[in-house]
């Protein structure tokens, strides 16, 4: 039986399991920014770093603002190290054109996604547990997703997944939205949702939880283990059948 949910927010709502580096690589080559993914991959892991190290991201801003900073961040780095030899206005005119392409593929998986939260926050109490950068309300707010009644967010609480302490304060938040007691509502009859398995799957199967993986392309470096996850699919899509056969067991 399943109780209360929690998702995970990047990657999983709003990508469907493609990699946050996957997106904006296909950013990068519709905006035919002439480098080797590999340099990209570097750049990338700069940007995130500078976000996680410096207050770039504010919590005003909104998913376009994010990724202009990020994407920003990321060609000003291809461009230092010398991989790519554009001028300043080319740079900023395909660093927006990334920008923009990645806002427009959220977009399009939310019109799969939402409609999916939205029902089952009509059958369940839902949690929202992420690594992010301090501004996860406003990007609830931007896309409509205001479905969630306890957000976890890494940046605010000061604990970061792959500890599995971020989905305990998950799990209590559920409870207490609910007005539950550990008794009323067992971790195992919360389901945690996440397209990472190291880092939504397996602490969140530490803590007790049922899973869903939705395994798409990762980063590419996990060790897998398929039988940690209660249920693997491939499409949030999928997410509905799932539940519904659960509920039925």
């Amino acid at each position: 039986m399943v109780k209360g949910i929690i998702f995970d927010y990047g990657g999983t709502i709003d990508t469907n399991s493609l990699h946050w580096s996957e997106v904006l690589w296909q950013g990068y080559l519709n905006a035919d920014i002439p480098v080797e993914k590999e340099d990209f991959r570097t750049s990338y892991v700069y940007a995130e770093r500078a976000l996680a190290q410096q207050p770039l991201i504010q919590p005003h801003h909104n998913f376009l603002h994010l990724l202009l900073i990020k994407c920003d961040l990321e060609t000003q780095d291809l461009v230092k190290r010398g991989v790519w030899t554009a001028t300043e206005e080319e740079r900023l005119l395909k660093s927006q054109a990334v920008a923009n392409y990645c806002y427009q593929y959220v977009l399009n998986v939310l019109q799969i996604s939402r409609p999916i939260i939205d029902t089952l926050s009509k059958q369940y109490p839902l949690v929202l547990v992420s690594n992010f950068y301090g501004n996860i309300e406003t990007i609830l707010e931007d896309f409509h997703l205001q479905y969630f009644q306890r957000v976890i967010e890494s940046a605010v609480v000061g604990v970061r997944k792959p500890n599995p302490q971020i989905f305990q304060l998950g799990v209590d938040a559920l409870r207490k939205a609910t007005g539950s007691t550990e008794e009323d509502m067992p971790a195992d009859t919360i389901l945690v949702i996440g397209d990472s398995f190291s880092k939504d799957i397996v602490p969140a199967n530490k803590i007790g939880c049922q899973t869903v993986w939705i395994k798409g392309i990762g980063w590419g470096n996990e060790e897998i283990d398929d039988s940690v996850p209660t249920h693997i699919i491939n499409n949030i899509a999928d997410l509905p059948k799932v539940i519904k056969n659960e509920e039925q067991r």
